[in-house]
């Protein structure tokens, strides 16, 4: 079987350090650059489906007459469906390539948006929210498995923190665009506002994002080959080191995000407004902090950079959770949470490359379980959040320095290995 010329559009995308042969020389002005933006909304599923109605949480709970917790768990399913989807959009893409599960998985995400808008009560939105994120998550681990296809090491790192530009702007515009839209529609229309972006990025997809894989690179065997490639990854040290300490951390800032709307709006009095702008703030300082660390990859390694990102993370959810023991309020814990959540930025893409190099010719698979550490985690992070109360900010911090601590240890065994 031939090549396409998607897949021989693929070598635009190369730069000429750290990435792996072309199948093929093409001009690399305008190509790359398409790539970026496609590859970075496809991994700004995540932000995008979770961040955007946050500031219609307690409207909705009023909607459906149901406890704060309740509504909370259409968190939860959402990141359940992130982490699940992946485990078979991951082996799909190594088996037939990268673009037929990717679009499968668009357009099952757009038509799952629609069905969220007009979803009659809480339980059947958790239900739907569950297949928009089995959906969604072709495009996060498609992206991935992308990158290193086309990227190895250093390279690779750097360009993770590059997606981190355009993906960087779901967290800042999303929940901005949710509380604007709150003005004049309900939480229904931003569900509404999903589809056409999940419809948009579809498009995109079909028309200007190449094949990667080419077909002589790609795994036969079915199930059997793909269930013996995920226990050779779960059974790798190195690996699953990598992956959980990245897992962990993330779950961290599933934590911040399942909480905050909550803390800061209920118990700090802020308004959907100010809290939009909170979190805003917060998603530019992850990004800041991703384009440092892909500038420090001159001078330091990604294990390096990926225990400083640990290390801020704790120091972060240590003083949060002082500053809601001493009651400091707002000027104690806006900035702790800003640390919180920058640390991602140093953490991602550098336990993202790390874990992919381990085991690069299965690309597809490694990116499904590292988005099963990390979605599942969050989903196991959000419940835990809520069981400290929507009316106090100790459920928060507490769930917050719990996985930061542990991703922090985590690190520490990488750094001894």
């Amino acid at each position: 079987m031939t090549s396409t010329a998607p897949e021989a559009d693929a070598a635009a995308a190369l730069d000429t350090a750290g990435s792996k042969p072309p199948a093929a020389a093409l001009p690399v002005a305008g190509r790359r650059l398409r790539l970026i933006l496609i590859l970075g909304g496809l991994s700004a599923f995540g932000p995008l489906s979770l961040d955007m109605y946050l500031p219609a949480l307690p409207e909705l709970a009023g909607e459906f007459r149901v406890p704060d917790a309740t509504v909370q768990l259409t968190l939860t399913s959402c990141l359940v469906g992130l982490a699940l989807g992946q485990l078979v959009a991951g082996p799909l893409s190594d088996t037939y390539g990268r673009r037929k599960p990717l679009l499968f998985g668009l357009a099952g995400y757009a038509l799952a948006s629609v069905l969220c808008a007009f979803a009659p009560n809480a339980e059947a939105l958790t239900g739907l929210r569950l297949v928009q994120g089995l959906a969604g998550a072709a495009g996060l681990v498609v992206a991935r498995a992308m990158v290193s296809d086309l990227y190895e090491g250093k390279a690779a790192a750097r360009f993770f923190a590059l997606l981190m530009l355009v993906n960087g702007l779901a967290p800042i515009l999303a929940p901005l665009i949710g509380g604007q839209l709150l003005a004049v529609t309900d939480w229904r229309g931003i569900f509404g506002v999903l589809a056409v972006i999940g419809a948009g990025l579809l498009a995109a997809a079909a028309w200007g994002l190449p094949e990667t894989l080419a077909a002589g690179r790609r795994r036969t065997g079915g199930l059997v080959r793909t269930l013996r490639t995920a226990r050779l990854l779960l059974c790798s040290g190195e690996f699953m080191a990598y992956a959980l300490g990245g897992g962990l951390a993330m779950a961290a800032l599933f934590a911040y995000i399942s909480g905050s709307t909550f803390v800061l709006q209920n118990v700090y009095g802020m308004s959907a407004q100010a809290f939009s702008l909170a979190f805003a703030g917060n998603a530019v300082a992850l990004v800041a902090a991703g384009q440092l660390g892909a500038r420090l990859l001159n001078r330091c390694s990604s294990a390096a950079l990926m225990r400083a990102g640990l290390l801020v993370q704790c120091a972060g959810a240590a003083l949060l959770l002082f500053s809601v023991a001493t009651g400091l309020g707002l000027p104690g814990v806006l900035p702790s949470l800003v640390l919180v959540v920058a640390s991602i930025g140093l953490i991602s893409p550098n336990s993202t490359a790390l874990a992919m190099s381990v085991h690069p010719e299965a690309g597809g698979t490694a990116s499904a379980v590292l988005g099963v550490l990390q979605y599942g985690m969050g989903g196991v992070a959000a419940p835990l959040v809520g069981l400290g109360g929507t009316g106090s900010a100790w459920g928060m911090a507490v769930t917050i320095m719990a996985f930061a601590g542990a991703a922090l240890l985590t690190g520490v065994v990488v750094r001894r290995r």
